[in-house]
């Protein structure tokens, strides 16, 4: 390799075919940058990298969050933790490392309705994409409606590997809809295959002692949550729904408005 001449068009077509195309499209801004950083050659190119890494993770990321199909944007900075104590925020910044992930544990959030539980799995959801985990959301009642379609029209096991390729499911909701008949044995399938080797997240307003009356089947059940708990991290959410709190705080439902609490900042959705 000779040094030659510098020509734009031979060293655009260099980086196309690099698939540098950050450091390509903004090639002239980011060596203006160098330079008046006063860089050397070595800082430069380091820089030019960092500004290739941070293209195609952001590339990266988007694209994981448009294929896990999250319902909206939630992220743990975003959740109430004062509105819900029985929240510990450090285990939350723990789960979000997704060591859990790579050990292919499972995790279980249960709690009654309106206490944060879909947004914690969303914004779990979220940093598991950021860490570099493949993530698909999925309610329950649609998980078990696909899986029972697909066993009639014989085409489960094709259904089952879609469900099992993520390295992170998440089945929202379980027990708030009644199930399709056979529910118990198609997610027996499901969580065995991903028993393991993939890590499922899955929200109830059932305590693991009623999913079997969630199933339709004690038997199954136990069977499934043999496998859930064995490596597993359950987070009970007790307290009253934030949505119906701020409404009765609003005066829009009967009783007393509970006072305002003093640690109480700007509000979040959950």
């Amino acid at each position: 390799m000779s040094l030659s001449a510098y020509d734009p068009e031979r060293l655009n077509t260099m980086l196309t075919r690099l698939k540098l195309t950050a450091v390509r499209d903004r090639l002239d801004n980011l060596l203006d940058e160098a330079a008046r950083g006063g860089l050397n050659l070595r800082e430069a190119l380091a820089f030019l990298c960092e500004a290739e890494i941070a293209h195609k993770d952001q590339r990266r990321i988007q694209m994981g969050l448009s294929i896990a199909k999250f319902p909206y944007v939630r992220t743990l900075d975003g959740f109430d933790y004062d509105a819900q104590p029985a929240v510990d925020a450090g285990q939350m910044r723990e789960l979000a490392t997704g060591r859990w992930i790579a050990n292919g544990d499972a995790v279980l959030l249960l709690g009654p309705p309106g206490v944060g539980k879909t947004h914690l799995a969303v914004a779990l959801g979220r940093e598991a994409i950021i860490r570099g985990y493949s993530v698909l959301f999925t309610t329950a009642t649609a998980l078990m409606t696909a899986l029972s379609q697909a066993h009639a029209r014989g085409w489960l096991d094709e259904r089952l590997s879609h469900y099992s390729k993520p390295k992170l499911l998440i089945v929202d909701e379980l027990g708030y809809l009644p199930l399709e008949p056979h529910a118990a044995h198609l997610f027996f399938q499901l969580a065995a295959r991903r028993y393991e080797r993939g890590s499922l997240l899955v929200t109830s307003n059932r305590s693991v002692g009623e999913w079997g009356e969630v199933f339709g089947d004690p038997v199954v059940a136990t069977a499934i949550l043999d496998r859930l708990l064995h490596h597993s991290h359950v987070v009970t959410i007790r307290g009253e729904s934030y949505r119906l709190r701020e409404k009765r705080r609003a005066g829009l439902l009967g009783g007393s408005p509970p006072p305002p609490r003093r640690t109480e900042g700007k509000r979040r959705s959950m």
